[in-house]
């Protein structure tokens, strides 16, 4: 799972690159930044969130309890209902941003994005689609199928910048051509949601589905997957909405906020997409069914084991984008159109950011876990209060501080810590204990290793940056690799050396791979 979801976002970290070479951090992308926000919002929401928190355990409950034809026939229900309602949504938005666009005037960059906008929202339709398979192939048991899709969708996106917008804006004046070429990628986007959802269509084929139109009127089924996904898309995706409402706020504050406040959001998503988002996606049908079999000790023990997990690996992960955002973001990003001036700006936001990385990724596990219980109402409760404080908190950083992206960052980390603080006590009530001694007397230590190795990736960084510079690409490669390999290999032998359970069955697991 882990192996899949690196590949789709190192992917998206290309993907990344190419945009940010095609058109810098001006206010062209912003505007296409934040288009793309609105439905992209749909796919973390979907995909990576309340649909498939709330389809899982009905499905696994169908197919132990009713047999698989029933378990097949709830699946062909909920995708009708997801068909209707997606397509009511899109009408309904893209009727609105053509009346916007015909009677009001708008300044050339919100006329740009609603334009975007009302390109890509019928992505909306297909990452239901797209969604609603990767659930039932999580719950048959797959999980590497599912999230190359994701590859396959940064694959098509990819495509369009290099294949498709040069065959955009032919023949018009350069201040005018990108403008003109931004749609090319807005095509891409929903070619991609397509490509997304055709991949995996041959393999749940191959364990026996087949759609049927089954109305979705008065079914049971979709009855109860909607009262769980509402609250839900509020739960467990409080992140994705912070991202969205601030970056609303910060499209009209200045030119350049949204997008590089964007770089900064992708860079901390890759580790987040490798070990937050794949071990909660893993975790939920196996809570899932340790709580509809009541067994509750298995349950606390797998919760404890998959946050010891992601703990040790995110912790170095956020170390490092911290200590060498700057190199990071210049190795990746800095080419065509993004300057130098645009590396400081996704570095100084990335550098508020990551500290919350560990957070981001634990607010999705404890989602899963409530999930799996059936509770939906409580996440739901506890991000909206965590929605509004972020959004106050962004906006007062925004309009009343010169921070800016950074001020974005901050607002997000904080909302982040305060949200997994309140979930644990809510959990706590729910089950009577958790059982997190161990958890906590790991804490320390890793703290410790975590903050040597920052000193050695910040010292190496400046040494190589002194003593070489970053003038070629592979300079630029090594003022981030040995750093962090120097770095990272003393935060492993430090883990090792406090007897942190997480590193040694890391280590293990790597290298019975490697043996076999």
């Amino acid at each position: 799972m882990a192996a899949a979801t690196l590949l789709s976002r190192l992917l998206g970290m290309v993907r990344e690159m190419a945009y940010y070479h095609f058109m810098g951090t001006g206010w062209v992308n912003d505007a296409f930044q934040y288009a793309f926000t609105i439905p992209n919002l749909f796919r973390r929401l979907l995909g990576e969130g309340a649909l498939t928190a709330a389809f899982i355990p009905v499905f696994k409950e169908k197919e132990k309890l009713h047999g698989e034809r029933e378990m097949w026939r709830a699946a062909n229900a909920v995708i009708s209902g997801l068909v209707i309602a997606a397509s009511v949504v899109i009408a309904l938005v893209m009727l609105g941003v053509s009346l916007a666009l015909n009677f009001h005037h708008f300044s050339d960059k919100t006329e740009l994005m609603l334009q975007l906008l009302r390109v890509m929202f019928p992505y909306m339709l297909l990452v239901c689609l797209a969604a609603a398979m990767m659930g039932m192939l999580n719950a048959r048991g797959h999980f590497f199928i599912p999230a190359m899709g994701a590859t396959m969708l940064n694959v098509v996106m990819i495509a369009s910048v290099y294949w498709l917008a040069p065959k955009f804006g032919i023949g018009l004046p350069k201040e005018q051509k990108l403008p003109a070429q931004i749609f090319a990628l807005a095509y891409g986007v929903l070619a991609a949601g397509v490509a997304q959802a055709a991949f995996q269509m041959p393999t749940l084929w191959r364990d026996g589905f087949r759609y049927r139109w089954v109305s979705p009127w008065g079914d049971a089924t979709v009855q109860r997957v909607v009262r769980q996904m509402l609250p839900g898309t509020i739960g467990v995706a409080a992140f994705q909405i912070n991202v969205a409402l601030v970056q609303l706020a910060a499209f009209f504050v200045g030119t350049g906020i949204v997008s590089s406040f964007n770089g900064a959001v992708r860079l901390m998503e890759l580790p987040q997409g490798i070990f937050g988002i794949s071990l909660a996606t893993y975790l939920l049908p196996t809570l899932a069914g340790l709580a509809t079999d009541k067994n509750y000790l298995e349950f606390r023990a797998t919760l404890r084991h998959g946050l010891s997990t992601l703990l040790f690996l995110n912790l170095i992960a956020s170390v490092l984008l911290v200590t060498l955002a700057e190199p990071i973001v210049r190795l990746l990003f800095e080419h065509g159109d993004f300057t130098s001036r645009s590396t400081v700006r996704v570095a100084y936001a990335l550098i508020c950011l990551a500290p919350g990385l560990v957070m981001f990724s634990t607010v999705n596990i404890l989602g899963r876990a409530f999930y799996a219980l059936g509770d939906t109402k409580t996440p739901m409760k506890v991000s909206i209060f965590c929605l509004v404080i972020n959004f106050i908190f962004a906006l007062l950083l925004l309009l009343l501080s010169p921070l800016q992206e950074g001020g974005l960052g901050i607002a997000n980390t904080m909302t982040s810590l305060c949200n997994v603080g309140l979930l644990i006590f809510a959990l706590r009530k729910k089950l009577g204990k958790l059982e997190m001694e161990s958890l906590r007397k790991t804490f320390l230590p890793l703290a410790f290793a975590g903050i040597v190795a920052g000193i050695i990736s910040w010292f190496g960084w400046h040494f190589w940056s002194q003593k070489l510079g970053h003038e070629t690409t592979v300079l630029r490669i090594g003022e981030v690799f040995v750093p962090a390999i120097l770095a990272g290999l003393t935060y492993l032998l430090l883990a090792l050396a406090f007897k942190i359970p997480a590193a040694a069955e890391m280590l293990n697991f790597a290298f019975s791979k490697f043996k076999r």
